[in-house]
């Protein structure tokens, strides 16, 4: 929180802090309820400036203000985070990136550099703040403080070499991140920079909570891709862990004792949770919908931790809001029976198990 806003930003100086800079930084406490400190995660600098309470400094009180000050040893992606009432204070969001850059390139010059901080939230009903004290149940994954829809797509160009800097300090949860449709090395973590000797392409990375994972690639392929988290229930929202399993149920007693209760019951999730987000079901004001948004095909079934990547071959000249036009052939259709009976696959037939009752607990 900066400024008492919640931005998950990297720290931002009038220049780009760069290796050797010496930085110095005024933290002022004036609108939490609590002391707190700045920890400057990753970061190699005096002791007394590391920012754990009672270990290295006096926590700043509510109405004070202490000033930091260290040179830049070491370029890298970094991250910044109280460290007094950790679980309260970073669970709410007091976190960030912070960027220290070489005073010259190393490597292959990057045409696109950018930074996702990843996070978690347990926001209850009809709540305004998420609740702190959570542990295990998060209901709200983002990307920048941003659950898709309302991420950020990533507009970049076929042949350009691209940076994603990723960072987590939500609470509890690891984040292997997958792109669609290109591979990747990674280049740098927090402890800094991966040897060319040691790197290998990939298509997933793990960002483990309280680290920083950097990667490079040059796209090839034009289109709209999918960046997300590919851990199934971090890509959905508003899901609660605590619930039976109702997939072949057969719940029409269950519906009528409900309806007794309140008519417009009806129990969902016997053939599964997809197309959930098509169904425009109204949610609290202070919500995000369980599912993504809407896309060239119909609704999107990802949602939470999920974002775009838009390779565009001109990327200057592409609308950043745009759908990929797909040239013609090059989209998966409905099967032509025809053509099937020609490659020899017979059309299957559909069954389906016989569902079984569900009356309640």
């Amino acid at each position: 929180m900066v400024d008492g806003q919640h931005t998950h930003q990297p720290l931002v100086a009038r220049n780009a802090l760069r290796l050797g800079d010496r930085l110095r930084i005024y933290v002022s406490n004036r609108n939490l309820p609590e002391p707190t400190t700045v920890h400057w995660h990753g970061v190699i600098l005096p002791n007394g400036m590391d920012g754990v309470a009672g270990l290295n400094q006096r926590p700043i009180a509510v109405g004070e203000t202490f000033v930091y000050e260290f040179d830049l040893r070491h370029p890298g992606t970094f991250m910044y985070h109280p460290h007094f009432d950790e679980m309260t204070q970073i669970a709410l969001g007091m976190v960030g990136m912070f960027i220290v850059h070489p005073r010259r390139a190393r490597g292959p010059k990057v045409d696109r550099d950018f930074v996702l901080m990843a996070h978690e939230w347990k926001l209850d009903v009809g709540a305004k703040r998420p609740d702190p004290n959570e542990m295990n149940d998060f209901n709200l994954l983002t990307f920048n403080s941003k659950a898709f829809p309302a991420t950020q797509p990533l507009l970049i160009g076929t042949g350009e070499r691209v940076r994603i800097r990723f960072g987590n300090l939500g609470p509890m949860d690891h984040h292997p991140i997958h792109l669609h449709g290109l591979n990747f090395e990674v280049t740098a973590t927090d402890g800094g920079e991966v040897p060319l000797s040691a790197r290998r392409p990939d298509t997933t990375v793990l960002v483990p909570v309280g680290a920083t994972r950097v990667i490079e690639f040059v796209p090839t392929e034009p289109g709209d891709w999918a960046m997300h988290c590919h851990m199934t229930h971090h890509i959905m929202t508003q899901m609660g862990h605590g619930l039976p399993v109702m997939i072949g149920s057969n719940t029409e007693k269950l519906d009528q004792r409900m309806r007794r209760i309140e008519p417009r019951y009806m129990t969902m999730g016997q053939t599964g949770m997809g197309g959930m987000g098509e169904m425009d079901m109204p949610i609290p004001s202070n919500s995000t919908p369980m599912k993504g948004g809407k896309g060239p095909f119909g609704g999107i079934d990802m949602g939470g931790m999920f974002t775009i990547l838009k390779v565009r071959d001109e990327p200057e000249k592409a609308d950043p809001a745009g759908w990929f036009v797909h040239p013609a052939g090059t989209v998966a259709e409905l099967a032509d029976p025809g053509q099937m009976a020609r490659d020899g696959i017979g059309l299957p037939t559909p069954t389906s198990p016989p569902p079984r009752s569900y009356d309640g607990p």
